[in-house]
């Protein structure tokens, strides 16, 4: 599967989720539901996946995790707060530079319309 259609099976699960559940959830629970409705779509999701960083040839275990890693290509990052800010899209950025990705979906659950929600972040490599 592109990192496309992988993304639109993540807002489709995305949207079934937020319809059952709505807002006002822990990221935690909106976590292991999207992990699990992913997997029942037959997709391959990894939960709080180490990330390495590396710097000048060494490897440092700084403690960074990304939330879900789908097909081992596109990553999520979940949110549930009041509203996304500047350092969500940054951070988001950093996790697709890290391990040189292409696609990562921000998904901000906290939201009346989960459309309102979702953004894609693109690693332009």
């Amino acid at each position: 599967m592109t990192e496309n259609e992988i993304a639109y099976q993540i807002v489709g699960a995305s949207l079934e989720l937020h319809r059952e559940v709505g807002p006002g959830l822990l990221e935690s629970a909106y976590e292991s539901a999207l992990a699990y409705e992913l997997a029942q779509r037959g997709l391959s999701v990894k939960k709080q996946c180490a990330m390495p960083f590396h710097y000048k040839n060494m490897m440092m275990e700084v403690g960074y995790k990304i939330d879900l890693l789908v097909q081992d290509k596109v990553i999520i990052e979940l949110k549930s707060v009041e509203k996304l800010h500047p350092v969500h899209y940054a951070q988001t950025l950093t996790y697709l530079k890290l391990p040189n990705l292409k696609l990562a979906l921000l998904i901000n659950f906290n939201e009346k319309f989960i459309k309102d929600g979702i953004h894609r972040i693109v690693n332009n490599l």
